[in-house]
């Protein structure tokens, strides 16, 4: 009786065997495989019948094997690789086993350091990405690309492209579950389509009655929060302001930072950033002139509108580096730090949000002799992710890994110090001389990067899990 509990254990996990005949293939498997799909799924149910037939599933019976063997070890087989992801996607929806396939085909936690190209994505027409949104909540892209909107799910698989009544759009976020907001430099207004339809749903424009100059403003950045999009808009004679939108109706109900853009302290904004944890709205100007770069960062309180913090380089005498002002910016929203990389030098330096001062930067060092001359911060940007800083210079792609301290306790790892991150390259020579980096998201535990005059965007990411293959 031992020896019979042992082989009934091994052969059924504590069940029965169940015959299955997919598209003319007899499949046999135990009741627990198939009721580990979910107690919703197709197999589930499938796996109380009592009949001693086979039960008939009219479906690809090639794929069904790959499914099967991921029921049984959260894996997929290396066959799945004959299958494309929109297949296999297909078939487990059918089945109802979509959150195992999804687990199994998302990528490895992303690690700067070992990450590499993984995939280019490419629109079938307008074939250069003019701007993308890469939303981390659902591991999907958003791309601009001329005047059409097209959305890539969470396994990178094409889902929709709608045409928008701009010719080129150049700025573009996810605002709603189907809503996006995009603009045009070369356009006025912030206008909303609706991804499910293609319709345009509403459109802001700045005016202002008791000032004639204020019309056809165009939009240079858009961020949003849960309830709010924010918009940058600058006039032709270059008066500008950010704007707060209301998500439910579409309409402006506020205006920050109203000013004339005469000078570098007063320019508009080329980057916005909402930080929930301190409810505040980051605005970071940069330009770029024979004498070099200027810029600013301005923290608004999002509920009263007023400037909690800002600072300006050069000209404002609140950094250590006088001349050596940044060429791009970046909030880690998790530690709640500022990155800044600077012009001339090319050095990053780390910023605490919760504790700004005149000159609240920290330069970090550089440890590996080989990379301390890599030139200067011309051409530079900078994205966090994950705890990573990832830098562009020029078309060379590099990352900054934050340490981890033994022994250290909380505050002490609050504590910003120059050896806290160490760099890294991540591409190859022949990866930078695809062009100079446009601009880098991360998403989904992938990065996102396009170039200047190259088609197309980018996918980065770690060693595979699965090793299924991805056809685009």
């Amino acid at each position: 009786m031992e020896e019979d509990g042992g082989r009934r254990t091994i052969l059924g996990q504590g069940g029965d065997r169940v015959k299955l005949n997919v598209g003319g293939k007899l499949f046999e498997t135990t009741v627990s495989t198939l009721r580990s799909g979910g107690p919703d799924s197709l197999l589930s149910v499938l796996s109380n019948r009592n009949s001693g037939d086979p039960v008939f599933i009219d479906r690809d019976p090639e794929i069904f094997s790959a499914l099967l063997a991921l029921l049984r070890s959260n894996r997929l087989p290396s066959t799945a690789k004959r299958f494309s992801n929109q297949e296999l996607i297909d078939e487990a929806v059918y089945y109802g086993i979509e959150s195992q396939l999804r687990s199994a085909l998302a990528p490895s936690q992303l690690s700067g350091i070992d990450a590499s190209l993984f995939s280019t994505i490419r629109p079938s027409s307008d074939g250069v990405v003019t701007d993308f949104n890469a939303v981390d909540s659902d591991g999907s892209v958003w791309l601009a690309h001329g005047g059409q909107v097209s959305v890539y799910d969470w396994s990178l698989t094409h889902t929709e492209t709608i045409r928008t009544h701009l010719d080129y759009i150049s700025s573009i976020r996810k605002v709603g579950p189907d809503l996006a907001g995009v603009a045009s430099e070369f356009e006025s207004g912030l206008h909303f389509y609706n991804l499910a339809n293609g319709r345009r749903v509403g459109s802001v424009e700045w005016t202002d009655p008791s000032d004639p100059r204020i019309y056809k403003a165009r939009v240079h950045a858009v961020g949003d929060s849960p309830d709010s999009v924010f918009a940058a808009f600058e006039c032709q004679h270059r008066e500008n302001c950010v704007l707060s939108i209301d998500k439910s109706t579409m309409k402006a109900i506020s205006e920050l930072g109203r000013q004339s853009g005469n000078s570098a302290k007063s320019t508009v904004v080329g980057k916005l950033t909402f930080l929930p944890e301190i409810n505040a709205l980051i605005g970071v100007s940069v330009t770029a002139g024979a004498f070099g770069y200027a810029g600013y960062v301005r923290l608004w309180d999002s509920r009263s509108g007023d400037v909690v913090w800002e600072t300006n380089e050069p000209g404002s005498g609140r950094s250590s580096r006088f001349g050596d002002s940044f060429a791009d910016v970046d909030f880690d929203r998790g530690d709640l730090t500022m990155f800044k990389i600077c012009s001339k030098s090319g050095d990053l330096a780390v910023a605490d949000l919760r504790k700004l001062s005149e000159d609240p930067w920290v330069y970090l060092e550089e440890k590996n002799p080989c990379m301390r001359h890599a030139g200067g911060g011309t051409s530079s940007l900078i994205h966090c992710y994950r705890q990573q800083v990832f830098v562009g210079r020029g078309g060379g792609l590099e990352v900054w890994s934050r340490m981890v301290e033994k022994g250290s306790d909380v505050e002490r790892e609050r504590v910003l110090h120059e050896g806290l991150y160490r760099r890294n390259y991540m591409d190859k020579v022949e990866d930078a001389g695809r062009g100079i980096i446009k601009k880098i998201e991360g998403a989904g535990d992938r990065l996102f990067v396009t170039r200047e005059d190259a088609e197309g965007i980018e996918v980065w990411q770690s060693s595979q899990f699965s090793g299924a293959v991805l056809n685009l």
